[in-house]
């Protein structure tokens, strides 16, 4: 099936992203809320939230405050897709924009660099194949979508993004909900 993001023209540089996001032109890229701390403990497992970097209260209130955001631009549900991490899957929940998916492409490669190439593109094939009927929500890591985009999100920062045929992604416009 073929991808609205493919078949969509070029936004207008001045075009408004939560419009594009609530047309299905541009998709959010979202680093996960406030988890304190820089990757993951040794021996972490997922699946195991008590291995992990977890959201700090500031981060569950975050993550909660992103959802207010988008309903209060018109999003009342999305297709949202997380990584099988803790601290994304608790934000993508915590944003109560519908279920939630668990997508391993949008798991962390941050302890093995060496993979993120490989998984950049796989994510980037997975999206320009992905049908949508809802504004698409990605919850993911930094690592992430600075493969996608080269910036390096705060936690908690939407990045608006839109996929051209050949997979190039431009991004559109970022927000934060703040801390």
């Amino acid at each position: 099936m073929t991808s609205l993001f493919v078949l969509a023209s070029k936004p207008a540089r001045s075009a408004d992203p939560w419009e594009e996001l609530r047309t299905r032109r541009a998709f959010v890229l979202l680093r996960h809320a406030i988890a304190p701390g820089t990757g993951d403990p040794p021996g972490m497992r997922l699946g195991d939230c008590s291995t992990q970097r977890n959201l700090s209260d500031e981060g569950r209130t975050q993550a909660q405050r992103i959802g207010s955001l988008l309903r209060e631009k018109g999003i009342d549900r999305a297709a949202v897709y997380s990584s099988e991490w803790c601290r994304c899957l608790d934000t993508a929940r915590l944003m109560d924009l519908g279920p939630v998916s668990p997508q391993p492409l949008l798991n962390s490669f941050f302890g093995l660099p060496e993979n993120g190439a490989t998984q950049t593109e796989a994510l980037r094939a997975w999206l320009s194949s992905s049908p949508g009927d809802l504004p698409l929500v990605l919850v993911t890591h930094q690592v992430n979508i600075t493969g996608l985009t080269s910036i390096v999100p705060r936690s908690g920062e939407l990045v608006f993004t839109t996929m051209n045929a050949s997979g190039a992604i431009s991004v559109i416009g970022r927000q934060s909900a703040g801390a």
